[in-house]
């Protein structure tokens, strides 16, 4: 924290905790790595593969990300943030060259998928929930939504603005109690992980 944080906050935690600009992007970056290393997600020199169907039609490297999903473009800034520091190789063509796939699935996608499928066993694969699935990994696992969508607009990335769809009634119920009881997403989603993936 810095004295920009209390001047100058642009999130502010549910213990009441703020941060600016500049310390909110540097502990979302510190956030991803750490769940990258808890969780075993990727060895140093790894071959990482990231599908460019999460950013269609436009490849990484290429600035210009306005159909681009905002998931999908701090997605690809934190692997080239990764790659800089030398721990991972990134490919986008999709051979068998490649040690791990990584998906940008977020905590808000896993807590709804895992209250679907307390309800419904035989819709959901359990393994969806888990932060490594096989080569599969979730590095954004532990962060919501709002959280990848702040860090994409303070670093100024170029994506599609997020469309209001209609959710299906279980998605509206978990957002509802979210706003009632913050937290609750994070608190479904440590269930999940203790429960199938630990």
């Amino acid at each position: 924290m810095c004295k920009q944080c209390d001047i100058k906050p642009v999130y502010e935690f549910t213990n009441k905790r703020k941060l600016c600009k500049n310390c909110f992007l540097k502990w979302f970056q510190k956030k991803v790595l750490y769940t990258i290393r808890k969780y075993s997600m990727i060895k140093k020199d790894e071959v990482v593969f990231y599908p460019e169907i999460l950013c269609k039609p436009l490849p990484l490297g290429i600035s210009d990300k306005k159909t681009a999903d905002f998931r999908a473009v701090v997605l690809e800034d934190i692997l080239k943030m990764l790659s800089e520091k030398g721990r991972v190789k990134i490919k986008t063509a999709n051979t068998e060259n490649k040690d791990k796939i990584i998906s940008h699935n977020s905590a808000d996608f896993i807590a709804y998928a895992f209250v679907k499928f307390l309800i419904n066993k035989e819709v959901y694969d359990i393994k969806k929930f888990c932060p490594v699935e096989g080569k599969v990994i979730r590095p954004f696992c532990l962060f919501l939504d709002k959280e990848i969508l702040l860090y994409a607009k303070l670093k100024k990335l170029k994506f599609r603005q997020p469309v209001k769809k209609k959710k299906d009634f279980i998605s509206e119920k978990i957002d509802d109690l979210e706003k009632k009881h913050p937290e609750i997403k994070r608190a479904i989603v440590s269930s999940a992980l203790k429960l199938y993936c630990l």
